[in-house]
């Protein structure tokens, strides 16, 4: 298990519902601090070798806490031992409905098998229930815990959006799609996205005010000529008291952490298709403004005190001196994505680890502003010798460029 990180318990079940593309039967903590997701061994495979043996690349992903294989014997039991680090903070109902939710998708599987076998020519058709059949999850930290209004878009990277083993209709379908969008265009694709207050008109919003644009939208309303304004949409929101200066401060965040996803897939030898980057960032201007509030009062009090504990160091014509060797002082001001009044030293979106904390214990876990996390390995592997994966690297470059403006 890579994740050590205690969670809370939670007693009851909470679907998750914060999913904006991807295949049907994710299950969740009511928490929403974990993200039990049906997944096909490769990737497995996938989580288990990078977390392993890269950890630059580890740490674009969501942390990865285990696996769990469920099988028409799986009892509540069998996951306990499957998880012995996670399972405690895992409630029965949310243990129950994995059993239930797996022995389900084996039944359909069976059934689906004994379809096939009938005598009919049929080609590749695509999965309209967006259910994959599997024995196999992965569980993750859930990327949207923390925030109060979660604003999520799912980017699906890649103008070639099949593996090298998939039939040739999915082939020639996946070619077509690609053509059709901002795949081939850009080489990504907003593949799904929710967002607060999302639309002028309240009746298209849910029971919690996000308005929900699934992957039609992407497919059939966005295109090359309108990519940077669907991404605006995103970020820039008047109505949930997202202005021009907060969103430019997000535009800025998330084009930081862009860079550095370019930076890490450009050394790294990977093959990827069909995975995508996850947007996440707090929807309500109002939680938003109050979260990097709080971050700037915990850092300037953090550099308060590492001041106070250089005493020792002389200070001369901007420049400080220790033991002779002179080091640049960035004139009173902090280095970071966040410029002006919103500037932060790291605006992360995780809350830090233990080692993180102050020792007074007065800060436990930092406000939750943005997260950027790649997503989506069921078609992903290493590939040493093969040199970086410019197929994905195509859409990271994409959206840097549109951050960049969007960030202006």
């Amino acid at each position: 298990m890579a994740g050590t990180r205690e969670l809370p318990t939670h007693a009851d079940l909470q679907p998750y519902n914060h999913a904006v593309a991807g295949h049907d039967g994710t299950l969740s903590d009511a928490g929403g601090e974990l993200f039990v997701k049906p997944c096909v061994q490769q990737e497995i495979d996938f989580y288990e070798k990078t977390f392993a043996e890269h950890p630059e690349f580890a740490s674009l992903m969501p942390m990865f806490l285990g696996t769990l294989a469920l099988n028409d014997a799986s009892t509540v039991r069998t996951i306990d031992e499957q998880l012995p680090g996670v399972a405690d903070h895992l409630s029965q109902g949310l243990k129950e409905e994995a059993v239930k939710r797996a022995k389900n998708a084996l039944a359909e599987g069976h059934t689906n098998a004994e379809a096939e076998e009938a005598p009919i020519n049929i080609g590749w058709q695509p999965n309209k229930n967006r259910r994959i059949v599997t024995d196999m999850s992965v569980v993750l930290e859930n990327s949207t815990y923390g925030f109060k209004k979660p604003n999520v878009l799912d980017a699906k990277l890649g103008r070639r959006l099949w593996a090298d083993d998939a039939p040739l209709e999915k082939k020639k379908r996946f070619d077509e799609i690609s053509r059709q969008t901002t795949n081939g265009s850009h080489g990504f694709r907003i593949a799904g996205m929710r967002v607060y207050k999302g639309s002028d008109n309240p009746d298209e919003w849910d029971a919690e005010g996000f308005k929900i644009f699934n992957k039609d939208y992407g497919r059939f309303h966005v295109n090359k000529d309108n990519i940077v304004q669907a991404m605006a949409g995103f970020i820039f929101n008047e109505r949930a008291g997202i202005d021009k200066e907060l969103g430019r401060a997000v535009a800025q965040a998330f084009l930081h952490d862009l860079r550095r996803v370019e930076e890490v897939l450009s050394k790294s030898e990977t093959r990827m298709y069909s995975a995508s980057l996850l947007f996440t960032f707090e929807g309500d201007g109002e939680a938003l403004r109050a979260a990097i509030e709080e971050h700037n009062a915990i850092i300037s009090k953090t550099e308060s005190a590492e001041q106070e504990e250089e005493e020792e160091f002389t200070v001369l014509n901007g420049t400080t001196e220790l033991n002779g060797i002179e080091a640049k002082v960035l004139n009173g001001s902090v280095d970071g994505p966040i410029q002006g009044d919103l500037k932060v030293v790291e605006l992360m979106g995780a809350p830090p680890s233990d080692s993180e904390e102050e020792e007074e214990g007065e800060m436990t876990t930092m406000p939750r502003v943005y997260s950027l996390k790649l997503i989506d390995f069921a078609h992903a592997s290493w590939v040493p010798g093969q040199g970086p994966d410019e197929n994905s690297l195509l859409g990271v470059r994409s959206l840097i460029k549109i951050f960049e403006e969007l960030a202006q």
